[in-house]
């Protein structure tokens, strides 16, 4: 089978090699899945770097979030197991965290579901209980953890304010259904908010980048407001000032999304019922910016990384429908 394989650590341009493997052998509670298509996500790049939390052995095939077909022609979504595999023909999951593929989404749009709009909506209901009414304020709204979250926001009845970088990044938010999109190469996020919201701020703030946004944050928040943590896209990794929450009565949230799999697989299976019928209903539909031909894996996890991209990047095998 055809497989992009890593041999040492480092840009996932430089790293990614295309290769004629031999097929998985399923351990024991595991299946062997014939891939439709894979979603990239920042973690590709990561594992590719040696950077991510789970360092698997050299060589290894990345690829953590796949829409694939069992042996019996059931269409499922999962995450490869360990977690990569998935920019191959065939992949390793375990069997039970198989989920069923929306029947409304493409191969495509179902590969894309499942890590970050399970993250959106733990992020934004179970972390942070966000509720109608409320203000909530996402970074990197027009990439492919940003959208998933606008359009959560939206279907929770919150006004969303959505911050990008550059033109294009705003009319993808607009699209969205973002009610106000600040475009932060030419506007100061922060009096853009305070403007937005008569001076009180955001109540709930998904961060998906760190670094500056992390500090943009913690200046617009409104009193009793959530700032959710769930990545570092921008590299940098916020040092917060607990005085500074505790004199404004705000709460600095967390969310590693795959821990749930382990504490609580109970809820990662009740969600994915809700965003089911979300999909079916039509008010959530994830963002595909490009179906990539399986020759350009490398180069879409680079361009990922690279923060150049808009929506999810999506990797079909040879023979795949888009």
């Amino acid at each position: 089978m055809q497989a992009w394989r890593v041999y040492e650590n480092g840009e996932p341009a430089a790293v990614m090699r295309r290769e004629e493997v031999d097929p998985p052998t399923p351990g024991d509670g595991q299946v062997l899945l014939r891939v439709r298509a894979a979603n990239v996500n920042f973690p590709d790049a990561l594992l590719c770097r040696g950077h991510y939390q789970v360092r698997p052995p050299l060589p290894f095939t990345p690829g953590v979030e796949v829409c694939a077909e069992t042996e019996d022609g059931r269409r499922v979504i999962t995450t490869a197991a360990l977690p990569h595999g998935g920019f191959a023909d065939l992949v390793l999951a375990d069997a039970a965290g198989l989920l069923p593929a929306p029947e409304s989404l493409d191969d495509a749009e179902a590969a894309a579901l499942h890590i970050g709009y399970q993250t959106g909506w733990f992020g934004l209901h179970r972390r942070a209980a966000l509720r109608a009414g409320e203000t909530l304020l996402v970074h990197a709204a027009a990439g492919g953890v940003g959208s998933a979250a606008v359009q959560l926001g939206k279907a929770a009845g919150a006004t969303v304010i959505g911050v990008v970088g550059g033109p294009e990044k705003a009319a993808v938010a607009r699209a969205l259904g973002c009610d106000l999109v600040i475009d932060r190469r030419a506007e100061d996020v922060v009096a853009a908010v305070k403007a937005a919201t008569g001076g009180r701020g955001a109540d709930v703030i998904y961060d998906p980048v760190g670094g500056e946004a992390y500090q943009q944050s913690a200046k617009c928040v409104a009193f009793e407001g959530r700032i959710v943590i769930v990545g570092f896209a921008s590299g940098g990794v916020p040092a917060p000032a607990l005085n500074h929450a505790l004199v404004k009565n705000y709460s600095v949230l967390g969310l590693h999304w795959g821990l749930y799999a382990a504490k609580d697989p109970a809820s990662i299976a009740r969600c994915h019922e809700t965003l089911t019928e979300y999909a079916a209903k039509g008010v959530i539909r994830p963002l595909i910016g490009e179906r990539v031909p399986f020759a350009g894996a490398a180069d879409a996890v680079q361009r990922v990384v690279d923060g150049t991209t808009t929506g999810r990047l999506v990797v079909l095998p040879e023979g795949a429908r888009a």
